[in-house]
């Protein structure tokens, strides 16, 4: 049994379209930010950290983006987020993810210049390639989108800007299990800090 632990819009947002990508059966748990859910005695047992997302494997914990893409991934290879036997593919998704997580995350922390010439070192990166990957879907496409979706306006691009990452937006959001994690999210309610 899965059971995602979330919150509308933030990183957990990753998973949870992993999660519909593969049609995994999970449970999922919406927590508030703004009423500080991840703060609770009942969640810091659950995870001490105090954050999401956190995904319950048969009651045992896995936190962390990328670890819990990647478990998802492994765990259910019919969904094909993760290329299998090619070992310089698997590792082109590792390094985009470790870039995501430790580049262009902490970028915004660095004001909006900032983000900005890492978003286009990123534009660069993925080149006119349909994914991350060349053209290979992947959990590294999942990560970078949500990502871009959730600061994509305080970025205020000028046109053209991120021409390669635009058009990987608009194919994620074309996505079934990306369009269904928003239209789930949205319901429950964004309480995202700014």
């Amino acid at each position: 049994m899965l059971t995602l632990y979330f919150s509308p819009g933030s990183s957990s947002m990753a998973p949870h379209i992993a999660l519909h990508e593969t049609g995994a059966q999970f449970e999922a748990k919406p927590l508030s930010l703004g009423n500080k859910d991840t703060r609770t005695s009942e969640f810091l047992a659950i995870n001490p950290n105090g954050k999401v997302p956190v995904l319950l494997i048969n009651g045992r914990v896995l936190t962390e983006v990328a670890g819990i893409l990647f478990y998802l991934a492994r765990t259910f290879p019919a969904a094909k987020l993760l290329p299998h036997g090619d070992i310089e593919a698997e590792a082109q998704v590792v390094s985009w993810m470790s870039y995501i997580a430790s580049t262009i995350r902490p970028a915004r922390r660095q004001g909006v210049e900032h983000a900005r010439e890492v978003y286009a070192v990123a534009d660069k990166r993925l080149g006119r390639n349909d994914w991350a990957v060349g053209g290979r879907y992947s959990i590294a496409d999942i990560h970078l989108f949500r990502l871009y979706w959730r600061f994509r306006s305080s970025l205020e691009p000028e046109p053209g800007a991120f021409p390669n990452i635009e058009a990987h937006y608009a194919r994620m959001m074309a996505r079934p299990a990306v369009q269904k994690t928003i239209e789930a999210e949205t319901r429950i309610g964004y309480e995202l800090p700014a």
